[in-house]
């Protein structure tokens, strides 16, 4: 599943888009929209969706989460790509002056004016497309952002100190903190040397803060690599080159050289060095 630095990367191409013009869809309005399968709109029918979003433009583009937000001159669009949605910004027109097919798996299309179109492309059809008049309907119940400077160390250490759960699950909770995901809370847990079933009310302060430096700097790292392309649908990052654990196991650790070990926790995948991550 996309984490952070992955939806932030399409963010960030979706605005370095906007930047170079030519497909921009900021202040663009919306034609029309393709719903090719019901099941994609979260609080919708097709029929209804249609005639919301048409005749909207987009104000701006950002990240909430693993939620990307298009404010709309008059409603929110939330997409969240959950497996294996992608999205795709293109010209819908080619130099022929022929328009382009839809590709396999496109389950909606936004179609702006000027011949550009947006479409969500979701295989696995887990990925889900909210319109709402008060984004705060789903958006409300998010954790604070990791990246935000609001949250310092004192903050991370009171909210994790009010539970006596396992540091991974509590981690990859969208409720506790936003945008954390299986790959992602595997390095950071690693780098601050923290064993995934260590139970988060057990942190000393120096560990908290140690823990909030480590997820801070996996996803930032995560960002400037373009996130981890290592899933057949997401690709164009390189992060998974720079895995120190996930995906690793039985490879030795590159700190102390123990084999890398798989184990489960909260029913996931999860890869640790039982040296240097000690419960």
């Amino acid at each position: 599943m996309p984490e952070l630095p992955e939806v932030e990367t399409i963010v960030r191409k979706l605005i370095g888009i906007h930047k170079s013009a030519a497909l921009s869809i900021i202040d663009r309005d919306i034609q029309d929209a393709l719903v090719l399968w019901e099941g994609t709109l979260a609080n919708q029918l097709p029929d209804d969706f249609i005639a919301l979003v048409k005749h909207q433009s987009v104000r701006s583009v950002r990240r909430r989460g693993k939620f990307l937000v298009f404010t709309l001159s008059k409603d929110t669009l939330l997409i969240h790509l959950r497996m294996s949605g992608d999205l795709r910004l293109e010209s819908a027109i080619d130099q022929a002056g022929e328009e382009i097919p839809l590709r396999k798996h496109d389950r909606l299309v936004l179609i702006f004016t000027g011949g550009i179109r947006l479409a969500f492309n979701n295989p696995r059809k887990f990925g889900r497309v909210w319109l709402l008049s008060d984004p705060n309907e789903i958006l409300g119940g998010l954790g604070p952002e990791p990246l935000d400077e609001a949250l310092d160390a004192d903050r991370f250490y009171g909210l994790h100190q009010q539970y006596k759960r396992q540091l991974k699950p509590l981690l990859m909770d969208q409720h506790f903190i936003a945008g954390m995901g299986n790959i992602y809370t595997d390095e950071a847990l690693y780098r601050a040397k923290l064993h995934p079933l260590r139970h988060s009310n057990t942190l000393t302060k120096e560990q908290s803060a140690c823990l909030l430096d480590s997820l801070r700097s996996v996803l930032k790292e995560g960002v400037h690599r373009n996130g981890a392309s290592i899933d057949w649908v997401y690709r164009g990052g390189d992060f998974q080159n720079h895995f120190n654990v996930y995906g690793r196991a039985g490879d030795p650790c590159p700190t102390c050289g123990t084999l890398i070990e798989r184990l489960v926790v909260g029913q996931r995948g999860t890869h640790i060095c039982p040296h240097c991550q000690c419960v």
